[in-house]
């Protein structure tokens, strides 16, 4: 086994020399200090102790001038003596440099005290050249239970031990240094939301202050309007007495006057005549005795109200202190895929510090998605209630869009979320293959959907109708004798929605059947040609949509012939290849032709909708249309190279979005129908791949 180590030369300075040389006075050999040997520096740039400067002045200096003792020049001592020499800042500066640094110490091998250890980087390992034999192989079977650090080969980068030690210092120094910064944020961190706690749990005592004191407020402002009925009944009554008390005072002054002005009086008659006034002011006086008024008055509490108890049940109900235990940096946000024009759920999953999903809802959350100019789109938050919450937005382009996502203003997991919008819309789910058995079809060319979410798929080829559920499982198949002879290419509900209509361009039948198959009636008319789709309006009234005839036949529900709409042609509103027909959400007659033609309910054309003439574009034409309840009209649109599902205002005709079916290219879609119970999902029939596709449209 070879082994190639490199070893990596470093310069030892040795203390001592180091000191000897530079730091040493050379006339006393005395270490330069800041007191007695402070290092002055002379003219002729040797550096002598101050010490030893003075004692060769007082010795040697003739005519203020003495030798350097190192090169003999001849020095001037300047004015101030020896002390105004200037000090030697080279020296002063070593000696500041060797107070800071540590004295290294170099490892030695024990059992080889001369030998220096040394250090091997890539092995990890520390060793001696001489305990080794110039090599650093410890273990080359790997005896010790451990991996044999030696390769052929390879490599190793070999240093003296002390300066692997040096550099794990600095290492070791960076990552405290590192670690402190963080713990310093930390904690600022920390004590920021403290004071968040503080202000906020501040907030709420002084939200439930003055809710109680609101409650007392009242409950002293309907004790005094008692409290003053009280006296306000108390005084009417006692101004009724007041006014009795002065009539009897009124009546006893008179009387008293009366008997005074009377005990002088000689004559008989006036005396008999007062006398008989009294008898008179007796039977009014006797009407005084009684009370005009009562004192009865008492405080009539509602029977059956503990009032304490009503209160305080009542006050129960007052509003709790509501708290959350959602740790924001364990939070998560998952995103189906963003589709341009569709609208786009991000659910956010709350977590507290445990690693527990919450299970309620109300925490402060705020979501923003930015597109790549920069611009911010519209955002709905949503709380489920459970701990999670919904954010929905419409993205109106592709490319990198942005989420952020903050819970008490602090940051999700992995916030900001960066991720692609596309212009691709691929199914969602897609049923069966070419076949006879549960799972087959042999061109199914027509469905409806039900108020449940069922599908009713016209298979021709198999002269049945196959019934889905909503996520495209198999239910059961329907058979009846008027789907016979593979010519059935048309379906709808019936008016009250619970039969359906199927239309036969062979046999030129109408037929309604229940949803178990049972014929419940049909017809069939003279004027019918080539009748290839069938609708029902609000009024029980057939719309077939006949290619040979070249318009729209309105039947009554018994089969009598109402009138006709629209006629072959070139011009606007006139038709030239008929597929299907549909009714809108007030009665609009719709029509898949080359492009889409629009009537009112009564016959009169309104609009055409869709892509330009052969002239103007590309040659294609619409195979099936559907409305939903909103207004947007979703048409199956075929191509020579291309065929795809686009979505319009009925409104206005604008073009919303268009479904690609990109990975699950559509060969030839010749029906497309609505869900009714979810709102932005439609199911496309694909009679070139057998199939029946499920997509979102908005």
């Amino acid at each position: 086994m070879n082994l190639s180590s490199t070893l990596v030369e470093t310069v030892s300075i040795d203390y001592e020399d180091f000191n000897e040389s530079f730091l040493t006075c050379g006339t006393c050999l005395c270490t330069y200090d800041a007191i007695e040997h402070n290092p002055k520096l002379l003219p002729c740039s040797h550096t002598i102790c101050l010490e030893c400067l003075t004692r060769i002045v007082a010795t040697f200096a003739r005519d203020s001038q003495f030798r350097c003792p190192i090169c003999r020049e001849l020095i001037t001592i300047p004015q101030g003596g020896v002390l105004a020499l200037p000090p030697s800042f080279l020296v002063n500066q070593l000696l500041d440099l060797m107070a800071r640094q540590r004295r290294e110490v170099v490892p030695k091998c024990g059992s080889h005290p001369n030998q220096e250890l040394l250090f091997c980087e890539t092995c990890d390992c520390v060793f001696c050249s001489t305990c080794t034999a110039g090599s650093h192989i410890i273990n080359p079977q790997g005896a010790e239970g451990g991996v044999d650090r030696n390769s052929s080969n390879s490599d190793h980068t070999v240093i003296p031990f002390s300066i692997a030690i040096k550099r794990m210092s600095e290492i070791l120094l960076y990552k405290a240094n590192e670690c402190t910064s963080k713990l310093d944020t930390a904690n600022e961190n920390v004590t920021k939301e403290m004071h968040k706690l503080d202000h906020r749990g501040d907030a709420a005592y002084e939200e439930v202050r003055i809710l109680f004191e609101e409650v007392v407020i009242a409950v002293e402002k309907r004790r005094d309007e008692v409290l003053l009925d009280v006296k306000r009944k108390k005084d009417e009554k006692r101004k009724v007495l007041e006014e009795q008390l002065k009539i009897i005072q009124t009546e006893k002054t008179e009387v008293d006057a009366d008997v005074e002005k009377m005990q002088h009086q000689v004559e008989v008659r006036n005396i008999t005549k007062k006398i008989s006034e009294l008898n008179t002011k007796l039977d009014a006086v006797n009407q005084l005795s009684e009370p005009r008024e009562n004192s009865y008055m008492v405080f009539c509490r509602n029977a059956g109200i503990n009032y304490p108890d009503h209160i305080k049940q009542m006050l129960k109900n007052v509003g709790s202190v509501k708290t959350s235990k959602t740790f924001p940096s364990l939070c998560r946000a998952s995103m189906e895929t963003s589709i341009s024009n569709l609208e786009t759920t991000a659910r956010i999953q709350t977590i507290d510090y445990n690693g527990k999903m919450q299970e309620h809802g109300g925490d402060p959350i705020t979501a923003e998605v930015i597109d790549e100019k920069g611009n911010q789109i519209t955002t709905k938050l949503y709380d489920n209630e459970d701990g999670s919450y919904n954010v929905k937005f419409t993205a109106k382009g592709v490319g990198t869009f942005c989420m952020k996502v903050h819970i008490f203003e602090r940051p999700i997991k992995d916030c900001p979320l960066f991720f692609e919008v596309t212009d691709h819309n691929s199914p969602v789910l897609s049923f069966g293959s070419k076949g006879i058995k549960d799972k087959g079809f042999v061109q199914p060319c027509s469905l409806t959907v039900d108020h449940n979410d069922d599908l009713y798929v016209v298979d021709t080829g198999n002269s049945r109708i196959k019934v889905l559920s909503k996520n495209l499982d198999f239910q059961s198949h329907i058979f009846n004798e008027n789907l016979e002879g593979r010519s059935v290419t048309g379906v709808c509900l019936g008016s009250s929605g619970d039969t359906l209509v199927t239309v036969n361009w062979r046999t030129k039948t109408i037929t309604e059947m229940s949803l178990d198959g049972r014929t419940i009636g049909g017809f069939s008319h003279d004027d019918m040609i080539e009748p290839i789709a069938v609708a029902v309006n609000n009024n029980d009234e057939v719309l077939i949509a006949d290619n040979g005839v070249g318009c729209i036949l309105v039947f009554e529900s018994c089969g009598k012939l109402k009138k006709k709409i629209g006629c072959k042609g070139k011009n606007k509103g006139e038709f030239k290849e008929l597929s299907s027909v549909c009714v809108g959400p007030d009665g609009e007659i719709i029509v898949a032709d080359t492009r889409i033609i629009v009537f009112s309910a009564n016959g009169e054309f309104l609009r055409e909708i869709g892509n330009p003439s052969s002239k103007e574009g590309p040659r294609g034409r619409y195979c099936g249309v559907s409305v939903d309840r909103s207004g947007l009209l979703l048409a199956a649109r075929m191509e020579k190279s291309k065929s795809y599902i686009q979505v319009f205002s009925l409104k206005d005709g604008a073009l919303q979005s268009v479904i690609d079916s990109h990975g699950s290219k559509l060969k030839r879609p010749t029906g497309v129908a609505v869900s009714q119970c979810e709102d932005n999902y439609a199911y496309v029939v694909d009679i070139g791949h057998d199939c029946v596709r499920k997509y979102r449209y908005k």
